[in-house]
């Protein structure tokens, strides 16, 4: 007798005998049982998983001699007739090669016959979504309205493609992919009935080549067992086969999680000299790191792709340590290598680079992570400000002053504490320079801040004239006290106003960068005259309530008085265009040395990749 392969030598011949489509086989035995039989079903599924041997079971259930029945004989005639393939009332088509609209008709016109010797006439047509347009609808009505004694068994792998018109004449089951302990049960059942010897870690090889597929585990266990003589282990299936070992995928895996770039490479290097398929082998690493990332997250075995139980155990312990955030990470960067990988020229070469980046890829940081650090951030800030607010508490440094503001603070001519042994004839520029601090508006009545003495160099800028006449001042309150008043009466605008600015520049840079070209004037005692580049920006900036009454309040407090503040806004020296471009700049240099940026950055080791600026509505 000629030789059978396993795929046919072991062909159920029973629905209790087809692997893992108990869905499909318990219905259809519900409906033999209790004669409900649809007459159009359609099988549908990936190929290897049973479609076409469920018909035959079906055939046999409805034509057997004690039929119709849930389990078939398979000793009568008209069962062993349909085993052999030689029944002369199933007529098993293929719809590929009989895809032509006379092949129906013909079909169409036959069905009308009685059948030769068995209850019904029955037709399996296998692909039927290769039939044409054409065929489909010669098939229309005789599929809706058929003799009593015809029955219609489908089968396809792709029924997208079937109209829907045929679609809603048929009861539709759809097959499932078998996983792949299934398979390697079933092989094994099928090695011990042999009396083949081979490991289970070879046959795990076997079930993951074959993708869910009964059929195509079976041709490639026939494969292996015809090519090796003995016992057969992985170092036989790998020369055979040429498949991946799962030890490598766990290597590669723990090499990319402990950054070995030359771990890497060795692997690589060894998968292609064995002859392994870059792209193929790209597509291994992809999974293994999505079934890692699976159990990381606490999923059960039913969702992971082609993994064996006894591997299950491997998973957990070797991401026992791995946070699940870099297990994504990694996914992530290989699905975006993929493309690069696939149509390379080179793609050994590409997928070596592939992993260089990923090994380069700074540590990433979970969500969780990032809002606990920008909360502790903002809680020491917090306290920060609090302590420099309280009062009695004089501020050597601002550990928040970004640069732009320490530049403004600076270049402003301090506003100097009046001594206590200022002698009447003694000249201002001979006092020292005190810098200012910042002033808490609620707990502090005044303020003034000790300051080593600073003698001018002969490089520094002096000061105007009208602004050399001028005295010593007082330092300002925060209630408009006449007695309190830091100004002189007679002390020149230009210099009220840059200690003014001074002291913005502290508590709001922003409004400061605002009046960063402009300049002052006072049309009265009680009055204040600002004027700056008129843009339309500046103009809304200064005017807004908050900003409006944080200068009222410097000024108040600077004069010691009540101060009417008018805005005079200048022509532009320059065109629209040059301001907008150069107020854009101050604007960015502002959000570069903004405290919260600069501790941001600083704290998740950033950096600034651009920055836009808000349109104005």
């Amino acid at each position: 007798m000629a030789y059978l392969v396993l795929a046919r030598k072991y062909r159920p011949q029973r629905f209790e005998d087809v692997v893992k489509q108990d869905h499909i086989t318990k219905a259809l035995s519900n409906a033999l049982t209790s004669g409900r039989l649809a007459h159009a079903i359609l099988l549908s599924g990936p190929r290897g998983t049973g479609k076409t041997t469920i018909a035959r079971i079906l055939a046999k259930c409805v034509n057997c001699e004690s039929g119709p029945t849930a389990t078939p004989c398979n000793t009568c005639s008209s069962c062993l007739e349909i085993t052999s393939g030689h029944a002369a009332d199933v007529f098993e088509i293929d719809g590929a090669s009989n895809n032509k609209v006379d092949n129906i008709r013909e079909i169409r016109e036959n069905a009308h016959y009685m059948p030769a010797h068995s209850p019904y006439k029955i037709y399996i047509i296998d692909e039927v979504h290769m039939l044409s347009d054409s065929a489909f609808n010669a098939l229309l009505k005789i599929l809706e309205e058929p003799p009593s004694h015809v029955k219609f068994f489908f089968a396809t792998t792709e029924p997208n493609k079937i109209p829907i018109t045929i679609l809603s004449r048929c009861q539709r089951h759809d097959c499932r992919r078998v996983d792949i302990d299934a398979i390697i049960d079933h092989m094994a059942h099928l090695c011990q009935q042999e009396a083949i010897d081979i490991s289970r870690e070879a046959l795990t090889i076997i079930g993951r080549e074959a993708d869910g597929s009964i059929r195509d585990a079976l041709s490639l266990l026939d494969l292996v067992i015809t090519s090796v003589s003995g016992p057969i282990g992985m170092e036989q299936i790998m020369d055979v086969l040429g498949g991946l070992d799962r030890q490598s995928l766990f290597e590669m895996s723990q090499a990319v999680f402990d950054r070995d770039a030359g771990k890497v490479i060795d692997i690589i290097d060894r998968l292609y000299d064995r002859g392994q398929h870059m792209v193929k082998l790209f597509s291994e690493f992809i999974e293994h790191f999505r079934n890692l990332l699976v159990v990381k997250l606490g999923g059960g075995p039913r969702i992971l792709t082609n993994v064996p139980e006894f591997e299950q155990q491997a998973m957990h312990e070797q991401i026992r340590e791995i946070p699940k955030i870099r297990i994504n990470q990694i996914l992530d960067q290989l699905f975006k290598e993929e493309t690069s990988v696939r149509f390379s020229a080179q793609p050994r070469l590409a997928m070596e680079m592939a992993f260089f980046r990923i090994l380069q890829m700074p540590p990433a940081v979970s969500i969780d992570t990032l809002i606990e650090k920008m909360d502790a951030f903002r809680k020491g800030f917090s306290e920060a400000s609090a302590h420099v607010n309280s009062p009695g508490t004089v501020q050597k440094e601002y550990s928040g002053e970004s640069e732009l503001q320490k530049s403004a603070f600076n270049s402003a001519p301090a506003i100097p504490a009046i001594p206590t042994n200022i002698s009447p004839g003694a000249s201002p520029s001979s006092q020292p320079d005190i810098p200012v601090s910042k002033i808490s508006e609620k707990d502090q009545p005044g303020y003034s801040t000790p300051g080593s003495e600073k003698k001018t160099s002969p490089g520094e800028e002096k000061e105007p004239d009208a602004v050399k006449e001028s005295g010593p001042q007082k330092p300002f309150s925060s209630t408009p006290e006449t007695d309190s008043a830091t100004a002189d009466p007679d002390e020149p605008a230009a210099l009220s106003w840059k200690n003014i600015l001074a002291v913005m520049a502290l508590e709001q840079p922003s409004l400061k960068s605002c009046f960063s070209e402009s300049t002052a004037r006072k049309p009265a005692p009680d009055a204040l005259d600002i004027a700056f580049t008129a843009t339309q920006f500046n103009i809304n900036f200064a005017q807004k309530p908050g900003n409006l009454d944080l200068l009222q309040s410097i000024c108040n407090r600077y004069f010691g008085k009540e101060i009417k503040i008018s805005f005079s806004p200048r022509l532009l020296e320059t065109n629209t265009s040059r301001m907008k471009k150069k107020e854009a700049r101050l604007l960015e240099t502002e959000a570069l040395s903004h405290p919260v940026v600069e501790e941001a950055m600083k704290l998740f080791n950033g950096k600034i990749v651009e920055i836009k600026l808000l349109q104005e509505a």
